[in-house]
């Protein structure tokens, strides 16, 4: 700490670094069922579908979760509610080692990890940065939001190696260990809810000590009565609905239909991924000196025009500059659409009204994820599905030209 002071770093950043040190290794989690897989096939017979219905019911509750959690967090810190999350986490990860019936994968993976994956999302990092920050709030949301791509960019080689070489009891026990003994003790030394417990201002305020502000008594019922809640849900609705439901469940089989080898299709998820991480940070820059609403509106315009444009992709070359172009509007509109919540309806409210906005996300993507499938099986290919999405997304343009700033 005393190296801090002299340095004249803000404590800001320091609250900033451990949050995204959390969710960038929570991250790992939303891919660790689809690599483990087959290898719960094999050893214990157990269907597709009944793997995947936990899958489903970990979705589910990460969802739900989140506005409720968020709630917690604007009523008794985030620290607090951070800790009991990861602490449940831990031990669904390492209790699930043990496991031998369906009904535990059901218990562990489905609903002691889903729900508490929900204390460990944006939503989270959304309460975090609109505490501790005045000035580069776009920035600060704009890393966290890095956070999740870069984590399962960097982490799915590794657990996809464990489980090749140690099987998958080897891959739940490494997440296990990094979040108990990595990032749960950061997150109690480090972690503080809010500027007014270290004397200090959020970043960028140049006022006296900042008060603590208390919640609203009850937030959703004033925000649902205001027409900018329901523009910010719908349009994040429809980021859902135009990408991780969406590209997750569907673009590789799309690639594999029109001739592209497997291989390539993970290659352009991975330029995806890497082109993420430097376009939401480079969205926060942009909300931070040009506003919220028009870099909002362009990334989902540009993401609209590029999903018209997929099933006419034909060629490598093609596909990797539209994995750039679709990869860096990816989750661009996580830091806008954090911080405009934010601005409209306070940053002591932010966790539990942007958490319901995270839900909507959430509905969006499983919507998507269905929707898809059923227009493919009616057609035999995804055509109409990438082009209703895309039509969507331009839509979203529309909706977030019209909240106030």
């Amino acid at each position: 700490m005393t190296t801090i002071k002299r340095t004249g770093i803000h404590y800001a950043w320091i609250v900033l670094a451990v949050t995204f040190i959390c969710l960038f290794v929570a991250s790992t989690l939303r891919s660790v069922p689809g690599i483990i897989m087959l290898s719960l096939e094999h050893e214990f017979n157990w269907s597709r579908e009944t793997i995947s219905g936990a899958v489903s019911v970990n979705l589910l509750l990460f969802g739900l979760a989140g506005p409720f959690l968020g709630r917690l967090m604007d009523l008794y810190g985030t620290k607090a509610i951070t800790v009991i999350m990861l602490t449940l986490v831990t031990l669904g990860a390492g209790g699930s080692i043990f496991m031998q019936e369906p009904w535990q994968l059901y218990l562990f993976w489905g609903v002691i990890i889903g729900a508490g994956s929900g204390g460990t999302s944006i939503v989270m990092g959304s309460t975090v940065v609109n505490r501790w920050f005045r000035q580069r709030r776009g920035l600060a949301l704009g890393i966290l939001g890095a956070a999740f791509s870069s984590g399962q960019l960097i982490f799915t080689p590794i657990i996809m190696n464990l489980n090749m070489q140690f099987g998958w009891r080897a891959v739940t026990l490494f997440i296990a260990l990094m979040l108990g003994l990595v990032v749960l003790p950061l997150v109690m030394m480090f972690m503080t809810n809010n500027p007014g417990i270290k004397g200090l201002q959020p970043y960028g305020d140049n006022g006296d000590a900042a008060p603590e502000v208390r919640p609203d008594p009850n937030p959703m019922r004033s925000a649902m009565a205001n027409p900018q809640f329901w523009l910010l849900a719908f349009s994040f609705g429809i980021c859902g609905f135009t990408t991780s439901g969406l590209f997750q469940t569907h673009l590789i089989s799309h690639g594999i239909e029109h001739g592209f080898p497997e291989m390539t299709m993970a290659v352009s998820l991975g330029v995806m991924g890497a082109t993420d991480i430097a376009g939401t940070v480079f969205s926060g820059w942009l909300c931070d000196r040009f506003g919220k609403c028009w870099p909002l509106a362009i990334y989902y315009a540009l993401r609209g025009v590029s999903l018209l444009l997929l099933p006419y992709v034909e060629s490598t070359g093609q596909l990797m500059a539209f994995s750039v172009v679709y990869g860096l509007n990816w989750l661009s509109t996580v830091p806008a659409t954090s911080a405009l919540t934010a601005d409209l309806f306070g940053k002591q409210n932010v966790g539990v009204v942007f958490g319901w906005i995270c839900f909507a996300h959430q509905v969006g993507a499983a919507l998507a994820s269905y929707g898809a499938g059923y227009l493919h099986g009616l057609f035999g290919n995804y055509t109409l599905a990438f082009m209703t999405s895309g039509l969507f997304a331009l839509a979203a343009t529309g909706l977030v030209m019209n909240i106030r700033e």
